[in-house]
């Protein structure tokens, strides 16, 4: 066997090599071994296959080979990444956008050092992935994340509003912001005359909003009004089914899109938005817009019926006013004729019986049933004049006139009060000045009130009556210590009038500006608090003077 030689042993090196090309093509992603130089000393098949390198790619220069340059890659395009790990001696990882043939491609590159046997970066591992897909989805993400929270503020602010006029400028204003944009407007339906005018807009003249009106079926937002479809267009200049082109082109309008306000899938209006940029506005944009369209058309609903209200309550505070006026007057009315008529024409009937009784008893008339009869004529007259005057205090205290607001709550409540075995206690402060004749009438009609339910339904053993004034309000407390009642029963007023009472006092603070604000529990007694806001041009100047 001397003379038979021995086969040839493949080398370590020659192992590693064929070992690690092996590798390296089974692995999906490119990956390629670069230098200090910049030379590729390793290549994988899916390298060569994405480059279609009919040449073979070790000993090429990498910037050569992926990018067509003649240098290695600066930072007007990117930081080469061999640069990178050479300097820090550690991985890195950089995504390099392709422009080709007008489209963008996305390769992420991670970049590993390799050391030699002294430790020192020779050359580095690069693995090449193509990522446009995971861009694009990153991109479509955050998109639809950037709509969700652009959806969510529109909706937080417009929630927030109830007036129409600040939800269309609220709304247009943030829906600009959404789209990037400067230009659009909000057109509403007028459904007696069937057209469309702006009734919010950013910038368009001030002759296109007033001369831009527009029927139901004509022109782009016309037609989006009566199908309730949105329409996006390149160039609303060159589109044939644009209204007033002499318009749209003296404002140089191209991008255009018009979406449906709509409200319980009726469409109440139009919102468009525009560019001078043609093909301003993409799929994405109409699908944006169509979604704030339908949230902004309910709030614009919404704020139609809030004003509705506003101006029902508004007419019912007229009405009330008035009628409360009236019943003040038609009160005086008649405290005066009963004063200026009745009262004298009983109090001269009264001193007509006692004349009479004194004829009688100086005669010594014997008839003693006619003398009684008058006696008893004479006491039902002094009881009939007692109860008119009793009438005219609560009809129209003199006192309130004459006197003012305290003296005539602590005469009523004492007369009305004490006269039923009822504690009174009174404390007034700040109320050395005359308050505006309505303030003080509805201030003393509360306290009527008040009282008069405390002798009605309270059976309390004490009452307190507090009223204190300074600059800014006046704040009126009863308080008593009667049986109570539940507050939260009380929700309206019943057929048999219960709970009236308590619901016009509030009405009559209401008018006047103020609150009113009733506590009370089973057995713990009641109080009814009212504050009442004053002006400086509230007090009357004339009843603080000297001759007043």
């Amino acid at each position: 066997m001397r003379g038979k030689k021995a086969p040839r042993r493949a080398t370590q090196g020659e192992e590693r090599g064929l070992s690690l090309q092996d590798i390296v093509n089974g692995v999906e992603d490119e990956l390629i071994v670069v230098d200090s130089e910049y030379s590729v000393r390793l290549a994988n098949s899916a390298a060569r296959a994405k480059l279609q390198a009919e040449a073979p790619l070790v000993g090429r220069h990498c910037y050569k080979v992926f990018y067509g340059n003649d240098k290695p890659c600066s930072t007007s395009l990117w930081d080469c990444p061999l640069r990178q790990v050479l300097a820090s001696g550690k991985a890195t990882a950089v995504i390099h956008p392709l422009h080709i043939n007008k489209t963008t491609r996305y390769i992420k590159v991670i970049a590993c050092p390799i050391r030699d046997i002294e430790g020192n970066t020779s050359a580095m591992v690069e693995l090449r992935r193509e990522v446009t897909s995971e861009r694009e989805l990153e991109r479509q993400i955050l998109r639809r994340h950037h709509q969700l929270r652009a959806l969510s503020r529109i909706s937080s602010a417009v929630t927030s509003l109830q007036e129409l006029p600040a939800i269309l400028k609220n709304a247009l204003d943030n829906v600009l912001e959404v789209v990037n944009g400067a230009i659009g407007g909000i057109l509403l339906l007028d459904e007696q005359s069937g057209t469309l005018r702006y009734h919010m807009q950013r910038g368009l003249s001030a002759r296109y909003t007033e001369e831009m009106r527009i029927s139901l079926g004509e022109g782009i937002a016309g037609r989006v009004a009566q199908t309730g479809e949105p329409i996006a267009v390149e160039d609303i200049s060159q589109d044939p089914r644009t209204a007033r082109p002499d318009l749209v082109s003296a404002e140089g309008l191209k991008g255009f899109v018009s979406i449906p306000l709509k409200s319980r899938d009726k469409v109440i209006g139009v919102m468009n938005i525009a560019s001078h940029e043609e093909g301003r506005f993409g799929a994405d944009d109409l699908s944006l817009l169509s979604s704030i369209g339908d949230y902004l058309g309910t709030a614009i609903e919404q704020a139609r019926l809030y004003d509705r209200l506003k101006r029902a309550g508004e007419r019912y505070k007229s009405l009330l006013r008035h009628a409360l006026t009236a019943q003040e007057e038609e009160r005086k009315r008649v405290a005066r004729e009963l004063h200026d008529e009745t009262s004298q024409a009983i109090t001269s009937l009264t001193l007509r019986l006692q004349a009479l009784i004194q004829i009688a008893e100086i005669q010594g008339i014997n008839n003693v049933e006619f003398v009684e009869n008058l006696k008893a004529a004479h006491t039902s007259a002094v009881y009939a004049g007692n109860e008119i005057v009793k009438l005219m205090k609560e009809l129209r205290p003199t006192l309130l006139d004459a006197l003012g607001l305290p003296v005539a709550i602590k005469r009523y409540a004492k007369d009305t009060l004490e006269a039923n075995g009822i504690e009174l206690a009174a404390d007034f402060k700040g109320v050395d000045r005359r308050l505006p004749p309505e303030i003080e009438v509805t201030l003393f009609r509360i306290a009527q009130g008040t009282i008069g339910n405390i002798l009605e339904h309270s059976e309390a053993k004490k009452v307190s009556v507090e009223l204190q004034c300074d600059e800014a309000e006046c704040h009126l407390r009863i308080a008593d210590d009667g049986k109570g009642f539940d507050v939260s029963k009380l929700t309206h007023v019943s057929s048999s009038g219960r709970g009236a009472g308590l619901f016009t006092m509030k009405e009559r603070v209401k008018l006047a500006g103020g609150a009113c604000h009733i506590e009370s529990q089973p057995g713990q007694g009641t109080s009814v608090i009212v504050k009442i806001p004053l002006t400086k041009d509230e007090v009357d100047e004339t009843d603080k003077s000297t001759h007043s």
